[in-house]
């Protein structure tokens, strides 16, 4: 469950998480925030890994009192080979407000529709970014015991 107010620009490979993969985008990340007041301000390692990464950021002086959503959950529902479909959740108070899907192409690598919110779609794209390498580590191991996919 990522802050609704964090926008993902790069992926953290030293950070101090014990299982980065299990983090709501897949990993790390760094970025800015974009809470109102506060756009393009770069949290630092402290702040990405307790409220950007993780959602629920009551403890963060930059959420605004007043917000839609606390937290952004992603999740792949399906796995086809040609395309990927994910869902989102926006919560607040660990209730969900907002779903909805998103799908994406693999063969052609593009999204087949986007989410209007920038900060949520980007999100997404992250979330594939790090779910797309364990994808086919998966599919490799499967192939190499000779099970068929």
């Amino acid at each position: 469950m990522a802050c609704p107010f964090f926008m993902p620009a790069s992926k953290v490979e030293d950070g101090a998480w014990l299982h980065p993969s299990r983090l709501p985008l897949g990993a790390g990340w760094r970025g800015s925030c974009f809470a109102p007041e506060h756009e393009g301000v770069e949290p630092s390692p402290h702040e990405l890994q307790e409220f950007c990464n993780m959602g629920y950021a009551t403890s963060c002086h930059r959420l605004p009192r007043e917000r839609v959503y606390d937290a952004v959950r992603f999740s792949v529902t399906r796995d086809q080979a040609d395309l990927l479909t994910l869902c989102f959740v926006c919560e607040a108070g660990h209730r969900p407000v907002h779903h909805g899907i998103l799908q994406y192409d693999v063969i052609s690598n593009v999204w087949r529709d986007s989410h209007p919110d920038k900060r949520i779609q980007k999100m997404a794209e992250c979330y594939l970014q790090s779910y797309l390498p364990r994808r086919h580590a998966t599919a490799h191991a499967s192939l190499g015991s000779g099970v068929q996919l």
